[in-house]
């Protein structure tokens, strides 16, 4: 087990250095401690506080109205933070928004003579609106629609803009298991002009990588397990194939404990569910996380019922 561990670590985390790069990465993170904590396998299960995050059709199945935040401090200075609120619109449908956020700070500037000017930061932002459907008491179907931007350090006035979306899929066949469909960033790009920058500037565009995924969640007694298999596409041609997995271990049905491997990284987690007002209502999450690259990361997130 130890050196399959190993193996799929090496695997991944070369071909996580192959689509890392394309835009949009920071949607690609995870978004709050539960979910890295568990690799990110959550294309059939349900983010406490995020249900719409790793699959849209999820909202379609809410009991209750959910509130979440979360916020990672990442290695490199680099900051992930996001906030979610979704609600079951009854009979038979789920509606959410969110919005997630990922920058970089302390960038020192610099003149073209090489000395130190002002301190600069980066960021991404998506604000995701969500709609979804149970179309049999057991399926829903669900979307999410972006609204992206780009901020870079050189130019206040220099952002790239754009559109995206999400489809999913969720089969819920039975109290213990569930599977999961999902296309993730259907045409999703950053729209750029460069004539803030340059005389001679010009529009063009910035594709998000799209990937395909399916999902499953099994319940076995106190054992949550969770796996994906993802493909990365450019639109045209495979880039590289994404293998998630995590386990969640529930102790006397309030404490949590976490571990998975999935986008290249290995993190473990813990979690605790207490009563704020109504019983169970909130929960409060944290896991650690380190890249292929030693990069470390540190996940706090916080998610409320009512």
């Amino acid at each position: 087990m130890h050196r399959i561990i190993i193996i799929l670590s090496l695997i991944t985390g070369l071909s996580a250095q192959e689509w890392a790069g394309y835009s949009g990465g920071f949607l690609r993170l995870g978004m709050t401690a539960r979910s890295i904590a568990m690799g990110g396998a959550f294309t059939a299960e349900k983010d406490h506080g995020f249900a719409a995050f790793f699959n849209p059709a999820w909202t379609a199945f809410l009991m209750k109205k959910q509130v979440g935040f979360s916020y990672s401090e990442l290695s490199l200075d680099r900051r992930l933070a996001g906030t979610s609120f979704a609600t079951s619109l009854p009979p038979t449908a789920g509606l959410g928004i969110a919005w997630a956020s990922a920058g970089v700070t302390d960038i020192q500037g610099r003149n073209s003579a090489g000395e130190k000017t002002v301190m600069m930061q980066t960021g991404e932002d998506a604000i995701m609106v969500t709609f979804a459907q149970r179309v049999l008491p057991w399926l829903a179907v669900g979307a999410n629609i972006k609204i992206l931007q780009h901020q870079l350090p050189v130019n206040e006035e220099y952002k790239g803009t754009g559109i995206g979306f999400d489809i999913g899929l969720l089969f819920k066949s039975g109290e213990t298991t569930t599977f999961g469909l999902m296309v993730q960033d259907l045409s999703s790009n950053y729209q750029w002009n460069t004539g803030a920058l340059y005389a001679e500037g010009r529009a063009y565009k910035d594709d998000f990588p799209t990937i395909y995924r399916a999902g499953t969640k099994f319940l076995i007694k106190s054992v949550t397990i969770v796996a994906d298999a993802g493909f990365i596409t450019d639109h045209e041609s495979f880039i590289s194939f994404l293998p998630r997995i995590g386990t969640e271990y529930t102790y006397q049905d309030i404490y949590y404990f976490r571990g998975g491997f999935g986008n290249g990284r290995i993190a473990f987690g813990w979690g605790l569910e207490y009563d704020l007002l109504t019983d169970h209502d909130s929960r409060i999450d944290y896991t650690f996380s380190m890249d292929w690259a030693t990069q470390t990361g540190h996940t706090l997130s916080y998610a409320f019922n009512f």
